[in-house]
């Protein structure tokens, strides 16, 4: 890992899990014939393809695998809140919708991930709208991928994620890609999901020469990987912890946090409704070291 960042973070989800997999079949972009056909098991992972997106909050089988601690009341964030020492972002996909972001920006939003891609035959469809506005209004962003590791393996989920929008530039405005790991083991052994989650990493790195952030919650990562420190020294982590706490819960295999995603229920001038809320742990000099890649 290039660079290392201490983090603090608070708040999320509170949906139902059968309620969230519902609103998702009924919000899910339509898939094509050709991703149907490309997409043999789709229907193994119980999440229709495409309705993935980082905090969604159920598994393959419907049961609870969401971010730690439910959201019961967001922490104002205020002068005296932990949180006004830390930089604000959020993250989107096609559910936030069209976006204003000239209006995110004179919000105060420091950064952005927004949503790419899944397996190996989906692009969001506001992707390239979301990227490419807010490259314009200079909010730093990152593209992020939502793993699907039951649909094939992850040095071909990699491939399609760089050439579908996760690819880096030393612009002052790209942060590294991002590795969007929740909803279920999706049938993996922990060697298996640890071997698929090497396979990603190492085939991101060499198209990119950066190091992936990944983003998952301690239940996800204790219970699917084992406890794994294996990325510890590789991936900046974004962590899910949806929480009032001045400060996450972080997996174990992982010494400190980089972002975190606090909220699901935030909002922010120039997005209608909910959106997701997140922080960065240490300064905009470093934020803008990390999307940078320098020391």
């Amino acid at each position: 890992m290039s660079l290392r960042f201490r983090t603090l973070r608070t708040a999320r989800r509170s949906t139902l899990a059968a309620a969230a997999l519902a609103l998702s079949v009924v919000l899910a972009p339509a898939v094509t014939a050709g991703e149907a056909a490309a997409q043999p098991s789709q229907a193994d992972a119980g999440i229709p393809l495409g309705a993935g997106y980082m905090g969604v909050g159920y598994t393959e089988d419907g049961t609870a695998f969401r971010p730690d601690t439910r959201q019961l009341e967001l922490e104002a964030e205020g002068a005296a809140s932990p949180l006004a020492t830390q930089l604000p972002g959020i993250d989107v996909s096609h559910y936030q919708g069209s976006i204003n972001w000239a209006s995110v920006k004179s919000a105060g939003i420091k950064f952005a991930y927004i949503k790419a891609t899944e397996s190996t035959t989906y692009t969001d469809p506001q992707f390239s709208t979301n990227y490419t506005n807010a490259h314009t209004r200079q909010v730093i962003r990152g593209a992020y991928h939502f793993a699907r590791p039951n649909l094939s393996g992850g040095a071909a989920q990699a491939n399609y994620f760089v050439a579908h929008g996760g690819a880096w530039s030393k612009d002052n405005l790209t942060l590294p890609g991002m590795l969007d790991l929740e909803a279920g083991c999706y049938g993996l052994s922990t060697s298996a999901m640890r071997t698929w989650i090497t396979d990603f990493y190492n085939t991101y790195k060499a198209k990119t020469t950066r190091d992936v952030v990944i983003y998952t919650s301690p239940s996800w990562w204790n219970t699917c990987t084992g406890n794994w420190g294996g990325m510890s020294a590789k991936s900046p982590l974004f962590v899910a912890h949806w929480t009032t706490a001045a400060s996450p819960s972080i997996p174990a295999g992982f010494p400190y946090w980089t972002f975190w995603q606090y909220s699901s229920t935030g909002s922010v001038s120039g997005i209608s409704g909910a959106v997701d809320r997140d922080r960065f742990s240490g300064t905009e000099a470093r934020l803008l070291a990390l999307a940078n890649n320098t020391p």
